[in-house]
Formats: structure tokens, C-alpha cells, sequence
């Protein structure tokens, strides 16, 4: 058995399943669970990938902790300043 990744156009969807539905006894359609709840999850997935690499390869871009906590208490600190009025 194989597994077949298909890409539907909505207004077609119905019409494929109806052709689909002959071979019934020897295919299995199954909705992928990702795209249920998420569907721009492979587009996320990738684009965290991405992120992922880049970071991998130049860990330099990164943060440390004490920086950012630095820099949270200080953005923190202007805006109490400017909605304290």
C-alpha cells in the first residue's frame, strides 16, 4: 500500500470523493488531523523550520536571557511612564 498526499480546489472536493468512492474497498481516506485543527499548520511548521536552521547556524542572533529580561523591564518601565498620565 501507498500513501498519496492529495491538494483538493473546495468546489471539487465532492465530485472527487464521488469518483473515489468505487475504489472504496481498496483505498482509505483518512483527513489529516494537522490541518483539522490548524490549517496553515505545514506553512507554520516550515516557516519554524526556517527559524530553526538559522538559529542553528548563527546562534550569535540570539538573546540571552539577561538581555531580554533587561530589556522587558525597561520597555515595562516607558510604558507604565507613558499611560501613568
Amino acid at each position: 500500500m501507498q500513501t498519496l498526499t492529495i491538494k483538493i480546489k473546495d468546489n471539487l472536493v465532492s465530485e472527487v470523493m464521488t469518483v473515489l468512492e468505487q475504489f472504496k474497498d481498496s483505498i482509505q481516506i483518512t483527513k489529516d488531523k494537522n490541518l483539522e485543527l490548524d490549517s496553515y499548520f505545514y506553512e507554520r511548521q516550515n516557516k519554524l523550520h526556517k527559524i530553526i536552521n538559522r538559529m542553528d547556524k548563527n546562534p550569535s542572533v540570539l538573546t540571552n536571557f539577561e538581555d531580554f529580561e533587561i530589556k522587558m523591564d525597561k520597555l515595562e518601565k516607558e510604558l507604565e511612564d507613558k499611560y501613568a498620565n
